[in-house]
């Protein structure tokens, strides 16, 4: 199934429910997440299996493991629902999950209205829940960190599932969910993941290389007249990034909003001196951040009609 119309509305539907509902908290109290039902496999394989020797094919049956168990049953799901009248709209409510456009736009908010308001600590205290680096009560690292993530997980959270559900419907959104979750629990360059993970960490940047440059594009579309320049940004830098990927997305945002990102940040008292991405920007500030929800609000829009008008276009020819 490549972008056929019942896979495209998965990915719509999935995207749209998200937005309007994100995961209730109730709900979430309830049952968990998928993701956590994913994360509790994952640390389960890790503890039996990431010891001894042979690290690096441990590390790879438990990505096969992972996947097979996300995908199996929504490959019989699939199957089962695809063919009925309405099954792919069940099949979208079922991957909504999967998909984090409205959790990502609530975090990344819960940072900028405490800095907006002057409460940088407040700040500090909600973005520490989405990054991992060590802040102080300076307002530009802060936004700069919440901008960051943002540009990262618009594509990661948003893009990449939403991609591959219109490719291949529930089985692919469940199987790029799977991997993604193994590349944030076992895919890091911590001494005891550096074998065990190596496979999860690059299957993840594979499965992420077309949305990464997706997100670019929908983030340069969505940006203010001046894209020229957002462009030359993005064409400049993006390669300079550490990762493969998340320098795409995080130099279009650069480079709409005219603010540097990336660059010199320490990680549990150790200074990791990234390059920066639009070197010759601003800092972020509370402004900034606002700006960047408003941008990530019309890309994520223009990801919505560009799906609908997939869907519209074989129906009307």
């Amino acid at each position: 199934m490549i972008l056929s119309q019942a896979t495209l509305t998965v990915a719509l539907v999935a995207l749209a429910v998200d937005a309007v509902l994100g995961w209730p908290g109730w709900l979430y109290r309830r049952i968990g997440h998928p993701v956590t039902w994913i994360g509790g496999l994952i640390a389960a394989l890790d503890r039996r299996w990431n010891r001894g020797g042979h690290r690096i094919l441990r590390g790879a049956l438990a990505v096969l493991v992972v996947v097979l168990a996300a995908v199996l049953p929504a490959l019989a799901l699939s199957c089962w629902l695809m063919p009925l009248d309405g099954g792919p709209v069940i099949l979208g409510v079922l991957a909504w999950p999967l998909v984090a456009t409205r959790s990502l736009h609530d975090h990344v908010a819960a940072v900028a209205l405490p800095l907006a308001a002057g409460d940088v600590a407040a700040a500090r205290r909600a973005v520490a829940m989405i990054v991992g680096r060590d802040l102080t009560d300076d307002p530009a690292p802060i936004a700069r960190a919440a901008l960051e993530s943002l540009a990262e997980n618009t594509s990661d959270g948003v893009v990449a599932p939403v991609l591959w559900a219109a490719i291949a419907g529930l089985p692919g959104i469940a199987a790029y969910k799977a991997i993604n979750t193994l590349d944030s629990m076992i895919g890091h360059m911590s001494p005891r993941h550096a074998l065990f993970g190596r496979v999860a960490a690059r299957l993840d940047d594979l499965v992420n290389l077309p949305a990464s440059r997706l997100t670019a594009a929908l983030f340069l579309l969505a940006a203010p007249p001046d894209r020229g320049r957002a462009l030359g940004v993005v064409w400049r830098d993006a390669g300079r990034h550490r990762s493969p990927n998340a320098g795409w997305p995080e130099a279009a945002m650069a480079g709409a909003l005219k603010v540097r990102l990336s660059g010199p940040r320490s990680y549990h008292g150790v200074q990791s001196n990234e390059p920066w991405l639009n070197a010759d920007g601003r800092d972020p500030d509370a402004r900034a951040l606002r700006l960047g929800l408003r941008l990530y609000v019309r890309a994520m829009l223009m990801l919505g009609l560009f799906l609908a008008a997939l869907l519209w276009v074989p129906a009307r020819f």
